[in-house]
Order: structure tokens, then C-alpha cells, then sequence
């Protein structure tokens, strides 16, 4: 079973999920009304918190940066999540 999830401006892009644990995570973060336009997206800093723990919960060993075109690690991309400006 392989989950993937691809991050663009800061945000969730797309997702591909599997489990029970990382489909909870991602409609705890839908419930607190995002803007499914990635580009005028804000996520609040419970959403970005939701964002990484589905980057923890998927199965998966990379995160897809869309902008960058490139696989990151999760830790790198938790990262990535919490510094975009």
C-alpha cells in the first residue's frame, strides 16, 4: 500500500491516501474550510500542524514538491510546511 502527497506555495496540492489514519487527518484539515485554489490558499497554524502529521502518517518514504520538482524527506518537507512565507 503507497500513499504519496504533493505539497506547491506552502500547502497541500494532491494527495493519494490509503489508510484510515491519513484520510482522518485530511478531512480534520478540509473540516477548517480551505480555499481549494492552492495558489490563494492560508492555511492557519492548525492547518499547517494537520499538514504534518499526514506528512507523518502516509505511507510513504518522499514528499513531491511540485514547485521545485522535486522529492523531499519528510522531515524536509515538514519543514518546508512551517517556514513558507
Amino acid at each position: 500500500m503507497t500513499e504519496n502527497l504533493t505539497l506547491k506555495w506552502g500547502t497541500l496540492k494532491a494527495w493519494s491516501l490509503q489508510t484510515d489514519k491519513s484520510k482522518e487527518i485530511l478531512e480534520r484539515y478540509l473540516e477548517l474550510r480551505t480555499s481549494f485554489g492552492v495558489m490563494t490558499r492560508h492555511d492557519s497554524s492548525e492547518q499547517q500542524m494537520l499538514i504534518c502529521e499526514l506528512i507523518d502518517a502516509v505511507d510513504c518514504d518522499t514528499i513531491y514538491l511540485s514547485w521545485d520538482d522535486i522529492d523531499v524527506s519528510k522531515d524536509e518537507a515538514k519543514k518546508y510546511i512551517r517556514e513558507y512565507r
